[in-house]
C-alpha cells in the first residue's frame, strides 16, 4: 500500500464530548470523518496545558522525557526547550521523503521553530519569539489607566471581575461585515491559518511526493468570542447545565474551590448556559474550517490516500464542576479530547468506534509507522495503527496517566485512571479517588473512604511504576516535607 498523505487539523482547548453522538453540539464534518473512518472515544492529553501537550504530540514522550513542563513563552518556564536529543516525528518523516508543511499554532519550544524540525513554514504562530507575560512596568501602566477610568468596577454580562488584573469577558460575539455574510468564518483570526493551508494543498498534491500538512487553529480557546451567526446557533434556554455543575468541591482540593468561588461563581446559571452556547458555536466554526479542508482535498484528488485527523491539544471545563478553562483541576473534561480520522485506502471496516485509551503520545510513533519512517526509539506512546487495520493489540494499555507541574504557579500532580477508578495524587493538597462506574462525573471523592483503600493503594503503585518507567524524578525525593504520597515508591518498585 502506498504511504498515506497526512492532514492533521488540531484545535486548541476543545472538549472530547463534542463528538459524543448524544451531545447537542453538532460538527457535521468531524462526524463525516467518523462515519467514513474511525472515532476514538477515549482520547486524552498528558497535561491540560498547551505547551506540554503539544510537545508530547510531536515527540511521543511525556513531559518527564521531553522536558516541556509548562508555558515556554514566559519567564516562569521550567524549561524553554526540549531536552537534548529528543527527536520529533517530523524529522523522521522528512528523512523518509515526506514534504512537511506547518501552519498555525506551534507553542512547543522557545528555542526552536517548526523549520528547525523539518517543516516548511506556511504561517506558523506562537513561535519561539512569542512572549506571553506582562512585566511589572506594564502592570504599573494598567494601574494608572484603572485609576483614571475604573474599568474593574462593574461586572458586565458574561464577565468575571478581577480587581487589579483586568476583567475576563468569558464569551461574546462580533459582527461580520456585509461582504462576509456568506462566509462568516473569514471574520476570525483562524481564517488566515486555514487559508494558508488551502493555498498550499494544490502544490502538495502536484508534487508527486507523500506529504504531511499540519493545521493548528487557535479556537475554541477562551474567551469564546465568535462571529455571527455562530454565537446564536444554539439557544441557551434549551441548554442543560453540566451534570456536575452543582459540585460544591467541598471534598476536593482547596485550590479547586478557590478557582470556582473567586471567579466562576460570579456567573449566573443563565450566563453559564450562554457561555456553553457560544463555545458550541465556536466549535461549529472550527468544524466549518475542517469542511473547507476536506473540500480542497477532494478538489485536488488526494482524498483516497490521505489520512485526515481531527483532534485537540486539551479540553475545557465550560462550567463542569463550576469551572472554566483548564489547569490544576484534574477532571476528565480538561483532559478528554476529540479524535476522528479517515483514510479510505487504509482504514478497515470504517464507521467503527474505538473505546481503548489513546493518548497524544501515541501520535508520533503512529506517524512514523504509517510513513515507513525510522522509529523514534522508546516512546511513552505507541502506534495506534493496528486499530486502523481493525486489529486490537492484546497488550494495549488499560490505564491512562497524567503529568502536571503547574503553569505559572507550580503544582505537582499525577493521576492514573482505569475504566473503574481514578486516583489523583496532589502534592499540594489531599488526594482524590473516584469510582467511575458509580460516579462517572467525578463528584464524590472517595480518597478517605476505607472501602476504597485497596483500590487507592493499587493505583498509587501503578503511578510509581509509571513514574519510574518515565524517569519522572520530581516524585522521588523522600524528604518528609515533599514526600506526600500515601505510599512511597518502595511500596511498588520492590516487586
Amino acid at each position: 500500500m502506498a504511504r498515506p498523505n497526512i492532514l492533521v487539523f488540531m484545535t486548541d482547548q476543545q472538549r472530547g464530548d463534542v463528538m459524543d453522538p448524544a451531545n447537542p453540539c453538532r460538527l457535521p464534518h468531524a462526524e463525516r470523518l467518523a462515519r467514513e473512518g474511525l472515532r476514538f472515544s477515549e482520547t486524552y492529553t498528558c497535561t491540560a496545558h498547551c505547551c506540554p501537550s503539544r510537545a508530547t504530540f510531536m515527540t511521543g514522550q511525556f513531559p518527564s522525557r521531553h522536558g516541556i513542563y509548562n508555558n515556554v513563552s514566559t519567564p516562569t518556564a521550567i524549561h524553554k526547550g526540549l531536552y537534548p536529543n529528543v527527536p520529533m516525528f517530523s524529522e523522521r518523516l522528512r528523512a523518509a521523503g515526506y514534504r512537511l508543511s506547518y501552519t498555525g499554532k506551534w507553542h512547543v519550544s522557545a528555542e526552536e521553530d517548526p523549520c528547525d524540525r523539518g517543516w516548511d513554514e506556511l504561517r506558523p504562530t506562537a513561535k519561539k519569539s512569542a512572549y506571553m507575560h506582562r512585566g511589572i512596568e506594564q502592570w504599573q501602566e494598567d494601574g494608572k489607566y484603572a485609576k483614571q477610568y475604573g474599568y474593574d468596577a462593574e461586572r458586565k454580562r458574561g464577565q468575571v471581575l478581577r480587581p487589579g488584573w483586568g476583567n475576563i469577558q468569558v464569551y461574546g460575539s462580533k459582527p461580520v461585515p456585509d461582504e462576509l455574510k456568506d462566509r462568516p468564518w473569514e471574520a476570525h483570526h483562524d481564517w488566515q491559518t486555514v487559508k494558508s493551508a488551502l493555498d498550499a494543498m494544490p502544490g502538495l498534491a502536484a508534487s508527486g511526493e507523500p506529504w504531511f500538512l499540519y493545521v493548528g487553529c487557535g479556537g475554541p480557546h477562551d474567551p469564546f468570542i465568535v462571529p455571527e451567526p455562530y454565537a446564536k446557533l444554539y439557544d441557551p434556554k434549551k441548554i442543560d447545565l453540566p451534570p456536575n455543575y452543582r459540585d460544591s468541591l467541598e471534598d476536593k482540593p482547596r485550590i479547586y474551590q478557590r478557582m470556582r468561588r473567586q471567579y466562576w461563581d460570579q456567573l449566573s446559571e443563565d450566563e453559564v448556559r450562554e457561555a456553553i452556547a457560544h463555545y458550541w458555536g465556536y466549535c461549529k466554526m472550527e468544524d466549518d474550517y475542517l469542511g473547507l479542508l476536506l473540500d480542497k482535498l477532494d478538489e485536488t484528488g488526494q482524498a483516497e490516500n490521505t489520512l485526515v485527523i481531527f483532534t485537540s491539544d486539551h479540553g475545557e471545563y465550560l462550567g463542569s464542576h463550576g469551572l472554566y478553562a483548564k489547569g490544576v483541576p484534574c477532571f476528565r473534561e480538561a483532559y478528554h479530547v476529540p479524535l476522528t480520522m479517515r483514510w479510505p485506502k487504509g482504514i478497515a471496516n470504517p464507521g467503527r468506534v474505538v473505546d481503548e485509551f489513546v493518548n497524544l503520545a501515541d501520535f508520533a510513533p503512529s506517524f512514523a509507522e504509517l510513513a515507513g519512517a525510522e522509529s523514534l526509539g522508546k516512546t511513552t506512546g505507541r502506534s495506534f495503527a493496528p486499530f486502523l487495520r481493525n486489529e486490537a493489540p492484546a497488550d494495549w494499555p488499560q490505564e491512562r496517566y497524567t503529568q502536571f507541574n503547574g503553569v505559572e504557579l507550580y503544582y505537582t500532580q499525577r493521576s492514573v485512571t482505569t475504566k473503574a477508578h481514578k486516583y489523583v495524587y496532589n502534592g499540594f493538597d489531599f488526594d482524590e479517588l473516584y469510582d467511575l462506574k458509580a460516579d462517572p462525573h467525578e463528584t464524590v471523592n472517595r480518597a478517605a473512604d476505607p472501602a476504597y483503600a485497596e483500590a487507592k493503594r493499587e493505583l498509587c503503585r501503578k503511578m510509581w511504576r509509571f513514574a519510574a518507567d518515565q524517569d519522572d524524578h520530581m516524585l522521588f525525593n523522600g524528604y518528609w516535607t515533599v514526600a506526600m504520597a500515601p505510599w512511597g515508591p518502595a511500596d511498588a518498585l520492590a516487586e
